[in-house]
Formats: structure tokens, sequence, C-alpha cells
């Protein structure tokens, strides 16, 4: 499958996705991160007429469950108690990477449910236990939905600009803010400045090899902290740098001369949008995670005129700073019936639960006027 008729496919669909684009996929396989080594074996899945490519996922067997940010571990662990295999199961989802939108690449919706019938047809064919399709776009929810799929809930939390009345910089954005909130955000700011850090912001071809490894480095160091190893290897970095460096913005903080800590984004200037993705820091200062990975990127993106910013997977804490709820959804299919009736009691409790915490998030909207925008009556003195 040619590279220019996988990405024109991607290009016409309704939220694309850098990370679906040929070269990121690739460059996953190749540079070893996602592989049949680290779980991850490849299934690509397409649609032909006529030599002409209709339609295509990127499917895997997956012999576990980490990369994903869709947690059926325990959905996994009662197989296991019943003497059953969960393992494999059949994914369809970008690794490692928990960001909404479009999964089954169609030319047309016919396209698109005969897709979705089919890897429940592969999944059921081979004996698998399961298949899930992961941070689905919603025009694909129908259908999963008539495909008898299980949906299931999430939430996330992004930046969206105020299509009436956009902010015209980072002042304007926390003057919209209730009082307690800008207050924080403006004395977490003034704790990275007094320490004596400042930020570069680094843009495509502006990367050079000495940033990357530098932020390598750092990234390397977050998971170091948490007893765990990178997801992604250097290799794949490179990759990105070489293939795709217009999709990359990285910000680099210094101090007494040298940087400290790096913080990756990923954006897409035709979409005017930037995900979250990556960040390290090679000494501890208060509040700095917050600066790398909220304020600069805010900044930046107010200030190019971006639509959205997008903070990855869960963290409500971002809510306080201007970050607002959005509901994520997964397709699920289980081909044994007794624990599919489970896991749909299951997603209906819940989608009940998760209903209501998404309504006690809105209720601590950070806004002064309490709606899901970034609008207000106004700035205050």
């Amino acid at each position: 499958m040619g590279r220019g008729e996988w990405n024109g496919l991607l290009a016409a669909q309704t939220s694309p996705l850098p990370f679906m684009k040929h070269e990121y996929l690739c460059a996953l396989h190749d540079s070893g991160s996602a592989t049949p080594d680290t779980g991850w074996a490849w299934r690509i899945v397409t649609l032909r007429r006529g030599g002409q490519l209709l339609g295509g996922a990127a499917m895997f067997l997956k012999s576990h469950s980490y990369g994903e940010y869709v947690f059926d571990w325990a959905w996994a662990d009662a197989y296991r108690r019943h003497g059953l295999r969960y393992y494999p199961k059949l994914l369809g989802a970008i690794p490692f990477t928990p960001v909404p939108g479009t999964r089954i690449l169609a030319a047309t919706d016919g396209v698109r449910e005969a897709l979705v019938g089919a890897l429940r047809d592969h999944a059921a064919r081979e004996g698998l236990s399961s298949a899930h399709v992961l941070f689905i776009e919603d025009d694909e929810r129908a259908a999963f939905e008539a495909d008898g799929w299980m949906l299931r809930e999430g939430v996330q939390f992004h930046w969206q600009s105020d299509a009436m009345r956009p902010c015209v910089d980072f002042a304007d954005l926390l003057a919209r803010l209730q009082r307690d909130k800008r207050k924080k955000i403006q004395q977490e700011r003034r704790r990275v400045a007094d320490a004596g850090v400042s930020f570069t912001a680094h843009r495509g071809r502006e990367i050079g090899a000495a940033e990357w490894d530098f932020f390598y480095q750092c990234y390397a160091l977050t998971y170091a902290a948490h007893h765990s190893t990178p997801y992604l290897t250097r290799e794949f970095f490179e990759q990105m740098a070489r293939l795709m460096p217009e999709h990359w913005l990285m910000f680099v903080g210094h101090r007494d001369g040298r940087p400290i800590a790096a913080s990756l984004v990923t954006i897409d200037e035709s979409q005017r949008v930037a995900w979250g993705r990556y960040w390290g820091c090679t000494e501890y200062v208060p509040c700095l995670h917050f600066e790398a990975c909220y304020y600069q990127p805010l900044n930046w993106c107010i200030a190019q005129g971006y639509l959205r910013f997008e903070g990855g997977a869960q963290g409500e804490h971002k809510m306080a700073r201007g970050l607002l709820p959005v509901r994520t959804t997964s397709a699920h299919w289980l081909r044994d019936p007794r624990f599919a009736s489970a896991v749909a009691d299951f997603l209906a409790q819940e989608g009940q639960g998760m209903q209501s915490y998404v309504d006690e998030l809105r209720e601590r909207n950070p806004f002064k006027d309490g709606t899901t925008t970034l609008g207000d009556e106004g700035r205050e003195d």
C-alpha cells in the first residue's frame, strides 16, 4: 500500500490526524516501537474496488493492554479467572496515542459500515476473544452501533478557542477565568520565572539533533521516575524529524544558560489543532510541568490563532488551567455472549457514572460565565 493513496484517503476524512499518516504508522514499526516483539502485531485492513483504495484501518493483534489508555485489564482478569484466554485481542488504535479522531478510513458511509463488519467477522473467524477500536470519531459511532458493538465513554480535557471572541493573548485567557484560577496560574508561572527558567520554542526543522537528543533524555527520565521504560525509541523521533517535521513543536526550558526541561507538542497547521504529547526535565523546579505542558503551548496556540489544544489522557487538574471536559468514545465487541452481556451491564453503569462525573466537572467550570467555551462578559481590571 502506497503512502500517497493512504494519506489521500486520510485527508478526506472528517477528523484526519497526523498520527494516522502513513509516515507516522510506518515509523512506529520501523523504529521498533510498535512491533510483535513489543506486543503489537500489525494487521492493516483495506478495502479496494478496481484497484482503488476505498477504506482502511490500522489494526493489531495485542498480547497485552499497555499503551492503549482505554483500560480493559479487569475484563482480561475476568477471562483468566474463568479459564479463558483474553489475549490476543484485535485492536484498532494508534499505539501510545490517546487522541480522538477518525480510525476507520472510508470513502463512503457504506465502505465504513463494510469495514466495521469485516473487523468483527475477522475476530470471530480467528477465534479471538474480542475486538476494540479506541478514540473513535463521532461520525463513526453509528456504524459501530449498527453492527452491534458496545460503546464506552471517557473524558479528556481540551482548550478550544471561542469562535465568536477569540483570545487576543494569554493575558486575555487569564482574564476570562475565575479569580482564584487566574491567581493560581499567575503564582505558578511566577515561581518558574523566579527560579530563573525561561523557554524557547522550536518548530519543524528548527528542532535540531541536539534538541531532539535532549528531549529524548527528558522523555526517558519521565518514564524512569515511574519505574518504567519509554514506549517510543530514539529512532522513532529521528524518523519524525526527517519525515514529518512540519507536525512538531518543542518547548525547551533553560536555566543558567543550559537546558533543563522539554515538552513536545504535535501540531496540524491545516486544522489549527495542537496536541500535547510528552515532557520531561533533568532537575526539579516547582510548577515546571504546568509551564512546559500547558502555559507555553496555550500561549503559543493563542498567538498563532490555533483553534484547539488537546491535553492528552485523564487529568482533571487541567480544568483549573482552562482545559474543559470533552467526551471520548471507544467501540468494543466480545465474541463470548456471556461476557458480552456482563460487559454491556458494566458499561451501562459506567456510562451513568461518567455522565454524573462530567456533570460535576461542568459545575466546576473555571471560566467566569460558566460556559463551556472561552467567552465571558469581559476582562476584569
